[in-house]
């Protein structure tokens, strides 16, 4: 029986970093971001400010229920990765996380935040994911569904530790591979990919974690506020 990974992240979260990780497993296969195209139908305001919206409509499955009954069709890998954006669910029926094998990625608002900015330049708690990400654990709480809280600032200063960590808690074993990929574009790549991954696509591993030096943009202190109080509970569950 193939294991489905799902990976709950908000953006800017080194979420495709991750995808590109797993995606040197010998054992599995990654989807990126496969309920985009049922958010952006559902949230026509999003639609209006997320760069290649229109591109990611023609292109991705709609229907959410869909998208989900594909997701355990797939069974030709032993493994498959899921790279989601938490606030991608919508109102979707959730049962199906028990079955799946959930991971939380969060990162510092600190840091997030700005990078976000640079291309929506105005976003909300629902754009960045804290809020949701919370209401997520919460939900794993009370439905008795395994979950796990990765920052992804831990898994900059040490990958290897990180990464062997993480496949312990979900029971996979630890492959080397994942720690380095050719810099290279990949064919699971979203067609969002030329707005967000450029950084990734030049990368050959994971960045070294460099903390943040320009002044914080003084219109998200207010989002800044509201992210951190999750951004704590977060932390509170984390590897």
């Amino acid at each position: 029986m193939s294991k489905h990974i799902c990976l709950w992240s908000g953006p800017r979260n080194i979420s495709t970093a991750l995808m590109y990780s797993f995606a040197q497993r010998s054992d599995c296969k990654v989807v990126d971001e496969p309920l985009y195209a049922y958010y952006l139908k559902h949230h026509p305001e999003a639609r209006q400010y997320h760069p290649g919206a229109d591109d990611v409509l023609n292109n991705m499955e709609k229907d959410g229920n869909k998208v989900i009954e594909e997701m355990f069709n797939n069974k030709t890998s032993p493994m498959y990765f899921y790279k989601h954006m938490t606030h991608h669910l919508l109102d979707l029926d959730r049962s199906f996380m028990k079955k799946t094998i959930n991971i939380i990625l969060t990162r510092d608002p600190n840091e997030m935040l700005p990078s976000f900015a640079k291309v929506i330049p105005n976003p909300t708690i629902n754009d960045v994911g804290y809020r949701l990400h919370v209401e997520l654990l919460n939900y794993f709480k009370l439905k008795n569904i395994s979950f796990v809280v990765l920052d992804s600032k831990s898994v900059l200063l040490n990958p290897h530790e990180a990464l062997r960590s993480l496949c312990q808690k979900i029971d996979i074993p630890f492959e080397e591979s994942m720690l380095s990929w050719k810099p290279q574009k990949r064919e699971e790549d979203g067609v969002w990919a030329r707005y967000w991954y450029d950084n990734v696509h030049k990368s050959s591993g994971f960045m070294p974690y460099k903390a943040k030096e320009e002044a914080f943009p003084e219109r998200l202190q207010s989002l800044l506020e509201e992210s951190q109080r999750h951004y704590e509970t977060l932390l509170q569950y984390a590897l």
